[in-house]
């Protein structure tokens, strides 16, 4: 199964891919088969679609101008590259785990705690940070639609509030429905994907109506530089198109389903982000943007003199924000549940509800940790390890696509990576270049996070590994 020779041997040794997929059917461990490429592809959606479209556009137009269009363009190109490399893994092996287990098959177990606890403090801050944003934009939405917004100390987090009160119940709504099974969890996804989509419709046909091409000149006013800056902060509107790769081992065709959803997700995002910035630009110039927290509904009042926008835009962002907490929590079950599953985090964790097919306790024991983080605990600058943290995993992901072609180049690929190594290795520069970008600060969370992670693996995940317990002598 291994090779555990010696002690580099034991701490990089790999899952087999056969091994890996044996696993999802074993009775008692294996999730329930219930989600379709249409679900699949929401649940991208989902993940992609949040607060970004709304705020990063402005941020964008400041750096680039009218030009913050083709850093939309060039921040889903840098994401394609990876987004093609999760397509052939999750094809390849369909096992919830996403970037955790490519690399438990490909670069050992080590790499592979590593970036599972990378992954956990990833999603789980992010869910937190994004659960904390969606009781801002829960005030914003009851301001502009009746003129009234909840008391300051029941309604922010320390040390401008008390307790923030919205931000645990959206928590703790998402962890009841993804108890109750993948199926109902994406149903649910679907109909809020299907609003938030409406309400960026409603925006580019009012917008259509508006358009002064005036406002495009100049097109690069801060010349291409410019444009790339503002790539780098929107290429993070377009992170969670991975998390669909949680779902592999749900899903009921996923050779053919994952691909679909992966890079489906990806380009319905793009075709929105791209026609919203030309809406947002044509008719309100890329100074309203810039100058405003709340950009489109300021292209609206501004431009198309639309001053009741506002409320119908505060409720398609906090849709948003909750299909993509219940996507991120999603994810970090699923990835929680593969490690337990593996034996390096506590295996009765990864135990299934007998009537829901969930792993029930997993599920809303980091449920209620994710809700005490956003009530009580200021955020700040740790929100950045989430941008850190999914570099990382896309840096491992195209990584792991150029080691199997190589260690296994006659494993069953239903969907390949073209022209692979370019592409792959176009993936992982893109990566390198935006973690290069990020502040000193950021880096050294990171590593503390890493190191102690080492510790927990080397105390409890090394001995009580399913793969170790295998090769052990008898």
């Amino acid at each position: 199964m291994v090779d555990s020779s010696g002690l580099r041997g034991r701490l990089f040794a790999t899952r087999d891919v056969r091994s890996l997929v044996a696993d999802t059917e074993v009775e008692g461990q294996a999730l329930k088969r219930a989600v379709g490429p249409i679900q699949l592809t929401a649940l991208g959606v989902g993940g992609i679609i949040g607060t970004g479209i709304f705020v990063v556009i402005g941020e964008g137009a400041l750096l680039a101008g009218p030009g913050v269009i083709l850093a939309f363009v060039l921040a889903a190109l840098a994401c394609l590259f990876s987004a093609l490399s999760y397509a052939e893994l999750a094809s390849s092996m369909p096992v919830s785990g996403s970037a955790y287990t490519y690399s438990y098959a490909t670069l050992g177990e080590l790499v592979a705690w590593i970036i599972g606890w990378d992954l956990i403090l990833e999603y789980g801050v992010s869910v937190a940070a994004i659960a904390v944003g969606w009781g801002g934009n829960l005030n914003a939405f009851l301001d502009a639609a009746f003129g009234y917004a909840l008391p300051t100390a029941i309604s922010e987090s320390p040390p401008d509030g008390t307790v923030n009160l919205p931000a645990v119940l959206i928590v703790l709504l998402i962890t009841g429905l993804l108890a109750l099974g993948v199926r109902e969890s994406a149903r649910a996804n679907l109909v809020m994907v299907v609003v938030k989509l409406a309400v960026l419709i409603f925006f580019i046909v009012v917008a259509c109506t508006a358009i002064n091409s005036g406002n495009f000149t100049p097109l690069l006013p801060h010349g291409g530089d410019g444009v790339v800056s503002a790539a780098a902060i929107i290429f993070f509107a377009f992170i969670g198109f991975d998390a669909v790769t949680c779902g592999s081992e749900e899903a009921r065709n996923p050779a053919r389903d994952l691909p679909i959803a992966i890079l489906g997700s990806l380009i319905i995002c793009t075709v929105f982000y791209v026609l919203v910035s030309v809406g947002a630009v044509g008719i309100a110039g890329a100074d309203t943007l810039s100058g405003s927290d709340a950009p489109l509904a300021a292209a609206l009042k501004d431009g198309a003199g639309i001053t009741w926008a506002a409320a119908i835009l505060a409720f398609g962002a906090l849709v948003a924000i909750t299909s993509v907490v219940l996507v991120i929590l999603y994810g970090q079950t699923r990835i929680f549940f593969s490690m337990c599953r593996d034996g390096l985090l506590p295996r009765r964790l990864a135990t299934l509800h007998p009537r829901f097919g969930t792993p029930v306790l997993l599920t809303v024991g980091l449920g209620l940790l994710i809700s005490v983080l956003a009530a009580l605990v200021p955020l700040g600058e740790i929100v950045r390890l989430t941008n850190i943290g999914t570099l990382f995993a896309f840096v491992l992901v195209n990584i792991g696509v150029l080691v199997l072609r190589r260690t296994r180049p006659d494993m069953p690929r239903p969907y390949r990576v073209p022209f692979a190594p370019v592409l792959p290795l176009l993936g992982i520069a893109f990566a390198v270049y935006l973690m290069s970008d990020l502040p000193a600060s950021t880096w050294l969370r990171f590593v503390l996070w890493l190191l102690a992670g080492i510790v927990i693996y080397a105390l409890y995940g090394y001995r009580h590994s399913r793969l170790r317990e295998v090769n052990r002598p008898s």
